[in-house]
C-alpha cells in the first residue's frame, strides 16, 4: 500500500476519534443541552434529503422535472407509500416496482 493512503486513513481515524471524544468530554458532566438535543433530532432527515434530492431531481446532471424522469416518479410514489403505510418494506417494494415498471414500458 502506498504511504499516502495509509496517512490519509490514519488522519481520518484521528479526526473521527477526536471529534467523538471532544463531544464526550464536553458533555460528560453537564449532559447534552435540551436545545442541542432538539436540533440534533433533525440531522438525519437533513442528511438523507441532501443525499436523495439530487438523485431524484438531477439524474443526468441537469434539472429534470418531467414525466420522463423515472427516478422522480418512483421517488414520489415511494414517498407517498412511506407517508401512508409507515412500512419500510412496502415503501421499498412499491418504489422498486414503480421503477421496474417505468423502465420496462
Amino acid at each position: 500500500m502506498r504511504s499516502e493512503v495509509l496517512y490519509i486513513i490514519m488522519g481520518m481515524a484521528l479526526v473521527t476519534y477526536f471529534t467523538r471524544f471532544g463531544a464526550l468530554a464536553l458533555f460528560r458532566y453537564t449532559g447534552v443541552p435540551a436545545w442541542l438535543n432538539r436540533w440534533l433530532k433533525y440531522v438525519p432527515i437533513a442528511v438523507l434529503t441532501a443525499l436523495i434530492a439530487p438523485s431524484l431531481l438531477l439524474p443526468k446532471g441537469h434539472l429534470d422535472i418531467s414525466l420522463n424522469n423515472h427516478y422522480l416518479i418512483a421517488g414520489i410514489v415511494a414517498a407517498f407509500a412511506a407517508c401512508k403505510s409507515r412500512n419500510i418494506i412496502a415503501t421499498l417494494g412499491l418504489g422498486m416496482a414503480t421503477m421496474f415498471a417505468l423502465k420496462l414500458f
